[in-house]
């Protein structure tokens, strides 16, 4: 694995992860986001429908989380996550917890961290947590770690030593990595911890970067859990300390203006739990990312489209219904004013839902409650989302990601 930078502006790193995968034949751009699996398979799509979608990620992510209560038939089947779920040819990631779910503080040791299953609590040490990292069989994946100092009244202290039990988890990890015949050709990424402070965040990325490690997991970050321009901050100072030459993936952030905000300051990886969190509202990304201002061109472009002919992107308020997380990104199709809408989702969205379906009948499965809403939204915001990061590198290659950035961070300030 090897990533080759072609430029950087504003921070931002443009450039291609190489070499990815068993057999080194995958590639994935960057700026650029792992596909979000829950018990590996992406909410609401059988693989057919995902792959109705063009410009998937080359990368799929998968969580210990879902998949340690599976430990024993994984490793009876002996052939991997990806065999088992019927993956299509994909990277593997896995990562420890899945984002979209909050888990309980309180539940580690200096020996083990915890996740939770349809089960219950599920205690992991190292050695239990490689032995499903075996039967995983990922092509990457995360060392173990203690992330749980993201809260804001965790003292110095108890970051301090969450720092110190990550950085001996990441040792168990390598040792066990070096005699684990189904991870010898795995890359293991060191995880940097710290809080919100900065002596310990940087102590964390200096002593992971001695290690052997493929690439970098930066923790804590969660989108709720600190302010901006303090995780702004923090991250720049963490990368400055990293190898250049090795990939940064961020957990817990996937807001469009969060995401820039992350990628000026040096990230490179994020996940794609966002447009699974937006479909679970029943709302559909709405934002607008074109800067091309050729009005032959405009809108022509697979998955970089939103001239919306007038329309004000996302932004005129719509009712929450009392969802308190609905972002000004997104659009909320429960609401009644969309009943007699029968304009598609986003105007120039070539996805299946645009193509074939109207706001009207999106708002009517909704309200009825039929699966199908869940599909389309999730087919339209994949592929909104995935346009997002497309056109993110594209404004990074053509000097514009003042434009872009504008552009997209305007319907918040509507």
């Amino acid at each position: 694995m090897k990533l080759e930078l072609s430029r950087v502006v504003q921070g931002c790193r443009l450039g291609v992860l190489t070499g990815l995968g068993k057999t080194g034949q995958h590639c994935l751009d960057v700026p650029g986001c792992l596909l979000y699996t829950r018990c590996a398979t992406v909410p609401h799509l059988t693989q057919d429908t995902l792959h109705t979608l063009s410009d998937l990620p080359p990368v799929t992510q998968v969580t210990v989380e879902s998949l340690a209560e599976h430990q024993e038939v994984l490793e009876e089947f002996k052939e991997g996550v990806r065999k088992f779920a019927g993956l299509h040819n994909t990277v593997l990631f896995s990562s420890l917890h899945d984002s979209v779910n909050p888990n309980p503080a309180g539940h580690v040791t200096n020996k083990t961290v915890s996740v939770w299953g349809s089960g219950g609590r599920i205690e992991l040490t190292a050695t239990r947590y490689m032995a499903i990292q075996a039967a995983i069989q990922p092509d990457c994946y995360q060392s173990m770690a203690e992330g749980e100092t993201w809260q804001a009244n965790s003292s110095r202290k108890r970051v301090r030593k969450a720092v110190d039990r990550t950085l001996a988890h990441l040792d168990d990890c390598l040792m066990l990595h070096q005699k684990t015949q189904e991870l010898k050709q795995a890359e293991i990424f060191g995880v940097v911890e710290g809080g919100d402070i900065m002596e310990e965040r940087l102590r964390s990325a200096r002593e992971t970067a001695k290690r052997p490690v493929g690439g970098f997991v930066l923790d804590g970050f969660h989108s709720a859990a600190m302010n901006q321009d303090v995780r702004g901050q923090l991250i720049q100072a963490i990368t400055a300390e990293l190898p250049h030459e090795k990939p940064r993936l961020i957990l817990g952030v996937g807001c469009p203006d969060e995401v820039i905000s992350c990628a000026e300051a040096g990230v490179d990886l994020f996940e794609s739990f966002f447009p699974f969190q937006v479909t679970e509202r029943g709302c559909a990304l709405n934002f607008n990312f074109t800067i091309n201002p050729d009005p032959e061109t405009a809108g022509t472009s697979s998955r970089t489209v939103l001239e919306l002919n007038g329309e004000t992107p996302a932004v005129t308020k719509p009712s929450k219904n009392g969802d308190e997380n609905m972002t000004p990104f997104e659009i909320n199709l429960k609401d009644k004013r969309y009943q007699d809408d029968f304009r598609p989702l986003v105007e120039g969205c070539d996805c299946y839902c645009c193509q074939k379906h109207m706001r009207a009948y999106v708002h009517h499965l909704l309200v009825t409650n039929e699966l199908l809403a869940g599909v389309l939204l999730m087919l339209h915001n994949m592929a909104h989302y995935l346009g997002f990061f497309k056109a993110l590198r594209e404004a990074i290659a053509n000097d514009r990601l003042q434009d872009f950035k504008n552009r997209v961070l305007s319907c918040r300030d509507v």
